[in-house]
C-alpha cells in the first residue's frame, strides 16, 4: 500500500493497493516523486510570496482605516469578514514554506510542528471559504433586501460569527493533530508529514474526510456565492444606470470564475479518488500516476486562490482602492517630512517643517467593501 502525501487532505490518490493481482509487481513511483521534488517547492514559494504580500497590504489598509474609528463595531460587516479572509489566507500561507522545505530536504522538523502546520493548513482551507460565502451573503442582503437594521449595523455581531466560523473550522482541523504523523512512505527516502490513519479504518477515513472537503470546502460556499451573486445582478439591472450595471457585471463574473477555475479542477479529482476508492472505477498505475500528478498541480491552483483573494475583494473595490492611496501617499508624505527634517538639522537650523503627513491622514474617513 503506497500513500502519497498533499497538503489539503493529506492523501494522494493511493490509498489503494498498487498491485492489483497476486503475481503482478508494484507501480512504479519514482517518477512520480521526481515530480513532486521539482514542482511543490517552488509552486508553494511563489503562492507564499504573492500571498503575504497581499494580504500584509489588505490588513494595513484595515488597520489605517480602523485607527480612524473609536469602536471596534464601527465599520461593516463585509470588512469583517474581508479581515479574517485576509487572516485566514495568511495563515495558510505561513504554512507553505515548511511543506516546501519537506519537499527538497524531508521533514527536519518536529513532530508537534508538523501536527500545527497540517492543523494551520486544513483550519485555514476551510475558514478562506466559508469567509468568501459570508462576504456574498452580507452583499446580498445589502443590495438585494437593503437591510440596515441594527444588527446588521453592529460588527460586533459580524465577529461572532466569525469567531463561530473559527470555532467550527477548529473543530475540523483537530483530525490533523490527532493523526498527522512524520513517516516515511514506501519507496521514499525522506521522511514526511502527512496523515496516517489505522489500517482497518483507513478507506473509511480518506472516503469521509474527502467527501466532507468536497462538501464545505467547495460545494456548500459555490452554491451560495452563485445565488447571492446571481441575485445581486439581477437587482442591480433593476436599479442601476449601464455603467454601474457592467462594472457590476465585471466583478460577479470574476469573483465566481476565479473561485471555479481555482477549485473546481481539484475538486473533481478528488471525486475521481473517492470513486476509485469505491471500487466504482477500476484502478491501474497509469491512472495513479495522472492522478497524483494532477492532484498536486490543481491543489497548487487552489492555494493561489489565496493570493488572489485581496485583488478580487480588495484591490476591485473602487473605495479600497482610494484608502490604499491615501495610506501610501500618507507614507510618501512621511518620508518627505523626514528627509526635510534631516536636511534643516544637517544645515543646524531650526524651523518648523509644515509636511502634509497629519492633514493626509486625517482624510480616513471613507468606508471600503466588496462591491464598491
Amino acid at each position: 500500500m503506497v500513500t502519497f502525501t498533499t497538503l489539503a487532505d493529506d492523501s494522494y490518490s493511493s490509498d489503494y493497493d498498487y498491485s492489483y493481482e497476486p503475481d503482478t509487481a508494484p507501480c512504479e513511483v519514482n517518477e512520480t516523486f521526481r515530480f513532486f521534488d521539482k514542482f511543490a517547492p517552488a509552486a508553494y514559494i511563489v503562492i507564499f510570496i504573492l500571498a503575504l504580500l497581499g494580504n500584509m497590504l489588505v490588513l494595513f489598509v484595515i488597520r489605517r482605516y480602523r485607527q480612524s474609528r473609536h469602536s471596534p463595531c464601527s465599520f461593516s460587516l463585509t470588512d469583517t469578514f474581508l479581515l479574517h479572509l485576509a487572516i485566514s489566507d495568511l495563515l495558510l500561507a505561513l504554512t507553505l514554506p515548511l511543506f516546501a522545505f519537506q519537499w527538497i530536504y524531508g521533514w527536519v522538523f518536529s513532530v508537534g510542528i508538523c501536527k500545527v502546520a497540517g492543523a494551520l493548513f486544513s483550519l485555514n482551507i476551510y475558514c478562506g471559504v466559508l469567509f468568501l460565502a459570508c462576504i456574498s451573503f452580507d452583499r446580498y442582503l445589502a443590495i438585494v433586501h437593503v437591510v440596515q437594521t441594527s444588527w446588521r449595523q453592529n460588527t460586533c455581531l459580524a465577529q461572532l460569527a466569525c469567531a463561530m466560523i473559527w470555532c467550527c473550522c477548529i473543530a475540523l482541523a483537530v483530525i490533523d493533530i490527532h493523526f498527522r504523523n512524520v513517516t516515511v512512505l514506501p519507496g521514499f527516502t525522506l521522511k514526511v508529514c502527512h496523515v496516517v490513519f489505522d489500517k482497518e479504518s483507513s478507506a473509511q477515513w480518506h472516503l469521509g474526510m474527502q467527501l466532507l472537503s468536497m462538501l464545505l470546502g467547495f460545494g456548500l460556499p459555490l452554491l451560495i456565492m452563485l445565488y447571492c451573486y446571481i441575485r445581486i445582478f439581477h437587482t442591480l439591472c433593476h436599479k442601476s444606470t449601464r455603467r454601474q450595471k457592467r462594472r457590476s457585471l465585471k466583478l460577479i463574473i470574476s469573483l465566481v470564475v476565479v473561485f471555479v477555475l481555482c477549485w473546481a479542477p481539484y475538486n473533481i479529482l478528488k471525486l475521481v479518488d473517492s470513486l476509485l476508492i469505491l471500487d466504482i472505477l477500476s484502478p491501474s498505475c497509469t491512472l495513479n500516476y495522472v492522478l497524483d500528478i494532477s492532484i498536486l498541480v490543481t491543489e497548487s491552483m487552489g492555494l493561489a486562490h489565496s493570493a488572489l483573494n485581496p485583488l478580487l475583494y480588495g484591490f476591485v473595490g473602487v473605495k479600497f482602492r482610494h484608502e490604499l492611496f491615501r495610506m501610501f501617499k500618507s507614507a510618501l508624505s512621511y518620508a518627505w517630512c523626514f528627509r526635510m527634517t534631516s536636511q534643516v538639522q544637517s544645515h543646524g537650523l531650526s524651523r518648523r517643517t509644515t509636511g502634509s503627513f497629519s492633514s493626509v491622514e486625517s482624510e480616513n474617513t471613507s468606508y471600503f467593501s466588496v462591491v464598491a
